[in-house]
């Protein structure tokens, strides 16, 4: 009986994960408009995690409206707002971003994923390479992964001995407050799932080819290590939670709830308001009766295969 019930709450999970992949789609075309003549079928769908699809639209709708205004006011007043997003492989990290991202201003909000460090990175400062993509004024940065990584993955993988992990927590909480000090408003972020629920996550991205390419080595042995990744983050929650720059942690079991809650909660770490823009007026278009538009050559054109 029990084995019958796991297997239905499985086809249940791989229901809503697929659910999920199609929802993506869908919401970079989302808008107000579309979203009122959405069926009301529509939210029958992925409703056992308790949120329907149609409500999370609405949700994510309006949380996104909010971020675009957050926006306007970061650039208005001239601030300067890092967000630092950890967590487990597969713990929805990039999900929460892409939808934090999905509306603003790709110059004025960009998102930082680093690469393995270099040779000649190796011997810099560690955060020296980080420094260089922090924001100037009117700027936001999103870091997927960030510092962390010597107290994570570097530390679990053995890309760094103990002095280099000790001297990390003796450094990174001066070094946080000298970015508070110096004007950035610094949020942290650590994704937590369970060991089923990343289980399953892993098994989804090996049997989707759309997905295998988020899969990589390092996420594997990550997954046979998911205890000595515990005990590193306990550690690193414990000695790098700071008044001046605090961990949240967000519960990514359900990737909807995540999105929203940890969208919601970003917007209420800035305090921010509506930002006068002046009337959109589009102009006349200007003609002048001596310009001959020059052909464009048939075989410059794309193929019309569609």
């Amino acid at each position: 009986m029990d084995a019958d019930k796991d297997s239905q709450t499985l086809e249940e999970r791989i229901r809503q994960e697929l659910a999920d992949s199609v929802d993506e789609e869908l919401e970079q075309e989302l808008g107000d408009d579309m979203l009122t003549r959405l069926p009301g079928q529509v939210g029958d769908l992925g409703q056992a995690d308790g949120i329907d699809r149609k409500r999370y639209f609405t949700e994510l709708l309006r949380l996104q409206r909010e971020l675009i205004k957050l926006q306007d006011w970061v650039v208005a007043q001239r601030l300067k707002l890092v967000v630092l997003f950890e967590g487990r492989d597969a713990a929805g990290k990039g999900g929460v971003i892409k939808r934090v991202t999905q509306r603003l201003n790709p110059r004025i909000c960009r998102t930082v994923a680093l690469p393995a460090p270099s040779e000649r990175e190796r011997t810099q400062w560690y955060f020296q390479r980080y420094v260089a993509h922090l924001p100037g004024a009117g700027e936001i940065v999103l870091f997927d992964r960030s510092w962390y990584n010597r107290a994570g993955v570097e530390r679990v993988m053995g890309f760094c001995n103990a002095a280099d992990v000790e001297e990390f927590f003796r450094t990174v909480p001066e070094f946080e407050r000298m970015l508070v000090r110096s004007g950035i408003i610094l949020v942290k972020y650590w994704f937590s799932i369970t060991d089923s629920e990343q289980n399953l996550r892993f098994l989804m991205r090996i049997h989707d080819p759309m997905k295998q390419w988020k899969l990589s080595p390092m996420d594997l042995e990550s997954r046979r290590r998911w205890e000595e990744y515990t005990k590193a983050k306990e550690e690193m929650l414990a000695r790098t939670h700071i008044p001046e720059a605090p961990w949240w942690v967000v519960e990514g079991n359900n990737k909807r709830r995540a999105r929203l809650n940890c969208i919601h909660h970003l917007l209420q770490q800035v305090p921010y308001g509506d930002v006068d823009h002046q009337p959109v007026v589009l102009p006349e278009r200007q003609h002048k009766p001596d310009y001959v538009r020059t052909p464009v050559p048939e075989t410059m054109y794309v193929p019309t295969v569609y």
